[in-house]
């Protein structure tokens, strides 16, 4: 498979397949492909359909195969940004935030990741669950906003604003703490938690996360009453 990704801040991956090569992609991020690819939908299973739904995904996932020849697809982002592409291996799996996941190779598997603290999983917010992309091939992952990114080397720490965490390697330690100080948690307008991530490993963050984006709209939108 060769790829080429193209058109920030509404980006597209454009995906070039040899005969029999796979994707695996979010139902509804197609937006172009030559009339040889061909289309299987699937659940993978009751218990990767509840995966997914927890995750943030839709319930199901649609299945690409090049068929007869090389075959053409493209795979939008929802929302702008940029996409990333990723190298899955067996030994380097990669958790990303919900809804991250936007095409993959054949050989990565899509499964839901729970933070393991009890703090974490209560207080988390966006961060609670999230994305885990294991196997090994490519996969293609949403940012939103423009990327940044920290290697952080071991016993290191990088406090965050939930929301703001778009991947991290799987060496990377997620917990939840709570903003010093009355009243910072009550005027200080950054929420109750920030995320702390502790290295080693790779941190990749997003300038506008969807829901910070969508929270300002809705501050302008004229009362309904």
């Amino acid at each position: 498979m060769k790829y080429e990704i193209k058109g920030e801040p509404m980006p597209v991956v454009i995906c070039t397949l040899d005969a029999g090569e796979k994707m695996t992609t979010e139902s509804g991020s197609m937006v172009w492909m030559s009339p040889n690819m061909n289309m299987e939908t699937s659940g993978g299973g009751i218990g990767k359909v509840f995966g997914r739904m927890f995750s943030g995904e839709n319930l199901f996932q649609n299945i690409y195969t090049a068929q007869g020849g090389p075959g053409l697809i493209a795979f939008a982002s929802s929302f702008p940004g940029s996409i990333r592409a990723i190298e899955v291996t067996p030994d380097k799996p990669i958790i990303c935030q919900k809804s991250a996941f936007l095409a993959a190779t054949d050989g990565v598997q899509l499964s839901v990741f729970f933070q393991n603290k009890a703090l974490t999983g209560f207080f988390g917010g966006e961060g609670f669950i999230m994305q885990k992309l294991s196997g090994r091939g490519i996969a293609f992952v949403e940012i939103d906003g423009s990327a940044v990114e920290y290697h952080l080397e071991a016993g290191q720490r990088l406090i965050v604003d939930t929301g703001n965490v778009a991947m991290v390697d799987s060496t990377v330690s997620i917990d939840v703490q709570r903003v010093k100080g009355a009243k910072n948690m009550l005027f200080g307008g950054e929420g109750l938690f920030h995320t702390t991530l502790t290295g080693p490993g790779n941190v990749v963050l997003q300038t506008m996360p969807i829901s910070t984006f969508a929270g300002a709209i809705a501050g302008m939108l004229p009362s309904s009453n």
